[in-house]
């Protein structure tokens, strides 16, 4: 609960998830223009960036926040060429996945219940939307939150 979170979860969340994208970018971008049109970012954010959960405010808040900058920063640049988008995954069978699985009784048939493709996602699948994404293919694309998620974004 919002009210019982801790402010150093907070900081710890808004660090990694926003601060972290944040730095990439300040530091990527220059890099970016001088190398000139053609150049892309995919940053990583969440399902959670898009539809929220009580369970983690501060996670929650923090994947927001890559959808907000991921959008803002591509504005900014949309003339020079540089396409700025991220992706947006929802469960995806990865090691920390496993551990949730394995710490919380009964959440991956919860999760595949929810799910409208009903399975948990491979990190491939994330991995194909990302070159997509850097691909001329999305050479028309910029400033979206593309879900990877089998339709959670959808309900």
């Amino acid at each position: 609960m919002t009210a019982d979170y801790r402010e150093d979860d907070w900081d710890v969340q808004l660090d990694v998830n926003l601060k972290g994208i944040f730095l990439c970018m300040k530091y990527e971008i220059p890099e970016m223009l001088k190398i000139g049109k053609g150049t892309a970012i995919v940053n990583t954010s969440s399902i959670s960036g898009l539809c929220g959960h009580p369970a983690d405010p501060g996670y929650v808040s923090g994947k927001h926040g890559v959808v907000g900058i991921t959008k803002s920063t591509a504005m900014q640049y949309a003339r020079t060429g540089m396409r700025i988008n991220c992706v947006c995954p929802g469960p995806i069978r990865t090691a920390l996945f496993d551990r949730v699985v394995g710490a919380v009784p009964g959440i991956e048939a919860d999760t595949l219940e929810r799910n409208p493709m009903g399975r948990i996602g491979e990190p491939d699948e994330v991995a194909e939307a990302v070159v997509w994404l850097c691909s001329d293919a999305a050479s028309y694309v910029i400033g979206i939150a593309l879900p990877v998620d089998g339709g959670l974004a959808a309900i």
